[in-house]
């Protein structure tokens, strides 16, 4: 068959502003194993442009496609585009199967369905395997009945068959490199870049992560094997930054270190930027010296807030002290630090945020990322937030760079005011000026310049966004604007017996949703 791949341009300011672009991991990721089975596949990446509907629309109808697939890692707030696009597709393409997948529709196959009649199916969860069921089913003409882990209609009703059983062994399935010119992705200021992962999932209990039950269980793929896969992007390709897609890769310390060590051995020079969690950093103390020898450059730490008790509510499983050592760990060993604070608990005031700030400049990060909480219903932490009032009505803007919901004591021109205030106080103090423009190391110092710049530009366009997309007063609950709680169907896939934390264990099985 002739696959087409469309990878949707996102309209989030950090998609907009950087002239960098990294490549769709998910739906390389997809391609692959299509490839490997005698398709034509194709991809579009429309990020590039970025291009318009029509000029999306007029290159998949060029192509004439048998089957086109969505999906976008931006998911929630990529969903309003992928509708537009599919929507037009179909209408002058009517017999193309339209396949998406991703996280978003994982969760919401029933609203799509149907809402959205020019979508056939939905891939949920992982889909590696399931995409390649799915398209030799549509190959041979068949019922999808038997295809798990998919959702359809069934005597036009959404309905679901079995669960995906989640990949024990990730290395069974390649990503399909060979759909994009590396030569048109960057990351890191124009440095030749890629997105890939070594694990997927994590087995922490956080209540508003929206990653951890689609992924159902943490797993990683062979850390020398991976290794070697890195090492020939860059000796092949030219790859020089490697930005982890991983919720959490050094979750098991042993297949971590073991990563780091054949990946020294590969002697190629390469920065690796990703995220991970202070508790990892501060268990790894005797082995941070290879973190840096291999390339780690840059961690994005999950600390989320900085009040104790937040911490505990939404079952972080971390302390500030961890936090603050964690910081001061990554920097002996010459790791740039960037942690996340997630602003828009509904108890918070004004105390809570100078407290806040205060306790982020006793860190001493090199650099911050702030973010609004943003509620998902298929987690815990939505039944908590469900009575809470929606302010931004546009689903576009649900990518936790945007307020979404409204604060008990604090109306939203006072949250934006102490986010920027944050940001300006954190990013231009003496010691963050001093390592952005004179630390003397300069693959360090060119970090800092680029992200500094990317805030320069993106800060502005924020404030902007602020009053040109006004924010509604007296907007329904989350549960009006999202519909029921779903967390009993966090875990999108079944799970058997995986590999976790380098032990065999037996683990439920999830009973399908029907």
């Amino acid at each position: 068959m002739k696959v087409l791949l469309i990878n949707v341009p996102h309209t989030a300011i950090g998609s907009r502003i950087p002239d960098d672009h990294l490549p769709p991991l998910g739906l390389l990721a997809i391609g692959g194993p299509l490839i490997d089975d005698g398709h034509e596949v194709t991809l579009i990446d429309a990020e590039f442009g970025p291009m318009t509907v029509d000029q999306i629309v007029a290159r998949a109808t060029e192509l004439q496609p048998d089957a086109v697939l969505f999906g976008h890692s931006g998911s929630t707030s990529a969903h309003p585009m992928i509708t537009r696009v599919a929507e037009t597709i179909h209408h002058l393409l009517p017999d193309v199967p339209v396949i998406y997948g991703g996280v978003y529709p994982t969760y919401h196959w029933r609203e799509i369905l149907k809402e959205e009649p020019w979508v056939t199916a939905i891939v949920r969860g992982e889909g590696e395997e399931t995409a390649r069921r799915l398209i030799n089913v549509l190959e041979r003409r068949s019922s999808l009945d038997n295809v798990q882990g998919i959702a359809y209609r069934k005597d036009n009703k959404p309905c679901t068959t079995a669960d995906a059983t989640v990949i024990k062994n990730l290395d069974d399935y390649r990503i399909g490199w060979e759909l994009i010119n590396h030569e048109n992705y960057s990351y890191w200021g124009g440095k030749r870049a890629v997105v890939i992962q070594f694990s997927r999932g994590c087995p922490h209990q956080c209540t508003y992560c929206g990653q951890r039950g689609f992924w159902s269980r943490w797993r990683y793929r062979d850390p020398v094997l991976f290794a070697k896969e890195i090492a020939r992007l860059h000796r092949d390709h030219g790859v020089e930054v490697i930005n982890l897609a991983d919720e959490n890769p050094t979750s098991s310390k042993r297949a971590w270190k073991k990563f780091l060590l054949a990946l020294i051995e590969e002697n190629v020079n390469v920065t690796i930027v990703g995220t991970t969690r202070a508790g990892d950093i501060v268990r790894d103390a005797d082995i941070l010296h290879l973190y840096k020898k291999a390339g780690v450059t840059r961690w994005l730490l999950g600390l989320e807030n900085t009040d104790e008790a937040t911490l505990l509510k939404i079952k972080k499983g971390s302390t500030t002290s961890v936090d603050r050592e964690a910081i001061r760990l990554m920097r002996q060993h010459g790791i740039i630090s960037m942690p996340s604070w997630v602003v828009g608990f509904e108890e918070e005031t004004d105390k809570d945020y100078w407290r806040g700030m205060r306790q982020l400049l006793s860190y001493d990060p090199d650099q911050i990322q702030m973010l609004y909480v943003t509620p998902h219903r298929w987690t815990p932490y939505f039944r908590e937030a469900e009575s809470r009032k929606v302010i931004q009505l546009d689903k576009r803007r649900w990518d936790y760079k945007h307020q979404v919901l409204a604060t008990r004591y604090m109306p939203t021109w006072r949250v934006i005011f102490w986010v920027k205030l944050t940001e300006i106080v954190l990013q231009t103090r003496p010691k963050a000026l001093y390592r952005t423009f004179l630390q003397p190391d300069k693959h360090l110092r060119h970090a800092m310049r680029w992200y500094s710049e990317m805030g320069r530009r993106v800060w502005p366009h924020e404030i902007m966004g602020y009053f040109r997309h006004k924010l509604v007063r007296d907007g329904p609950t989350l549960k009006q604007f999202w519909g029921e709680a779903q967390e009993s169907e966090e875990y999108s896939m079944s799970v058997k017996t995986v590999k976790f934390f380098d032990k065999r264990i037996a683990l439920p099985v999830l009973k399908p949703n029907s």
